[in-house]
């Protein structure tokens, strides 16, 4: 699994230099143009999930303790979470949201059935480990309620209430904007809200934040040791974040407003990391100083991580639904709800029982990636692709497009 992880993550950051080389002034818009401003809340809200409220704080005692984890040790314990999160992970999702904005619709490759089909169950496959993800890191954010014994009925609640939310709010358009632009203003609250509880104890001074933020520079001086995996829990990231490319490449490709694939590639890989780099800091002291975040802060955390999950979900019950015309146009919205909202619990049940791993959805993913690679390379497309527009100088015989 390492080599094939390893391989996609080749694979797709060639496609990146190929791309902005051959694409990089190619002016691209979706089905539903929408400002820069929405479109970098669509992408960040909907790309991210309850994992970035609460890993890290999980995460850096592992990655602090060399001893015992020594592969950890070429930098410190924030850079290593921001390489796991940010930066060079959001390439892949440009390369998917510039397919599918830019060469899908003229190659065709995902209405192919046998391609429609694998497309829709690693959609489906990872919105339910999303709700798992959820239902998994309750205990440890929440453990005042946990079940002393027997299976935890209260966490089931929550996850339960929160798919059959995501799922309503599935069924209109209209909330797209609000839950990301809503998701979005709460998590910046909660950094600031973070940072001012941190500062306000007696452990924490202004310099803080000053000597926290620059190490982050740990991962861009490592940079290339993120390219491949680490150990066995970076690949099962780096399977993560190709499960989650796919179905946001479509989702979010629908909302690009006429930007140039420069332009794109920007907003995709600053944007996001800005946000991450400041939360991961804001923690990261919180872990340096032993704060406790038990009682309001958890609470906080999690209510934010549950807004992140329904926004999520109601992308990508949007995008299959649509995908399979399981829609609310055929069923009502009754039988909607209903269907998605079991399919989504059962598969939820699945994974947290481990029939279903996420590494297999990645894979998947990989796969697709490579065959469509093929397809094209073969010229099986019935339409030519755009024309090249590249950011490298053109011939001095030849003019540019623009």
């Amino acid at each position: 699994m390492l080599t094939l992880v390893g391989i996609g993550m080749l694979f797709f950051m060639a496609m990146v230099v190929f791309i902005l080389v051959r694409w990089g002034r190619l002016k691209l818009n979706g089905r539903y143009p929408v400002s820069t401003l929405t479109f970098i809340a669509i992408l960040f809200t909907s790309g991210l999930d309850v994992g970035l409220i609460m890993f890290p704080l999980t995460e850096f005692p592992v990655y602090a303790d060399i001893k015992e984890n020594s592969e950890y040790a070429f930098a410190n314990p924030l850079a290593i979470e921001f390489g796991f999160w940010g930066f060079l992970v959001w390439a892949i999702y440009f390369v998917t949201c510039f397919y599918f904005c830019a060469i899908e619709p003229k190659v065709k490759f995902f209405e192919i059935i046998w391609v429609k089909w694998i497309n829709n169950i690693v959609i489906i496959g990872t919105c339910a480990f999303t709700a798992h993800l959820l239902f998994a890191n309750l205990s440890w954010y929440l453990p005042g309620i946990a079940a002393s014994e027997g299976f935890p009925w209260f966490y089931a609640l929550i996850v339960g209430g929160t798919i059959l939310f995501a799922v309503y709010s599935s069924t209109e358009l209209k909330f797209v904007k609000i839950l990301s632009l809503s998701s979005g203003g709460l998590f910046f609250a909660l950094i600031l809200g973070l940072g001012s509880v941190a500062f306000m104890s007696e452990n924490v001074s202004g310099p803080d934040y000053f000597s926290t933020l620059p190490l982050l520079t740990g991962y861009f001086e490592h940079l290339h040791r993120f390219v491949l995996p680490i150990n066995d829990y970076h690949a099962f990231y780096l399977f993560w974040w190709f499960a989650w490319s796919i179905m946001i490449g479509q989702f979010t490709a629908r909302f690009v407003g006429n930007m140039r694939t420069i332009w794109l590639f920007l907003a995709m890989l600053i944007w996001p990391s800005l946000s991450i780099g400041l939360w991961f800091s804001v923690l990261y002291i919180f872990h340096l100083k032993g704060l406790d975040t038990s009682g309001f802060i958890n609470l906080a955390m999690v209510f934010v991580g549950i807004v992140f999950v329904i926004n999520s979900l109601d992308s990508l019950i949007r995008l299959y639904s649509d995908n399979l015309n399981l829609t609310v146009a055929r069923f009502g919205r009754q039988k909607y709800i209903a269907l998605h909202a079991f399919l989504m619990m059962s598969l939820t049940v699945l994974f947290s029982v481990q029939f279903i791993k996420i590494q297999w959805v990645g894979a998947l993913v990989i796969g697709i990636g490579l065959c469509c690679f093929v397809y094209i390379a073969l010229g099986r497309q019935q339409q030519p692709l755009p024309k090249t527009q590249a950011l490298v100088p053109l011939p001095a015989n030849k003019k540019s497009p623009d």
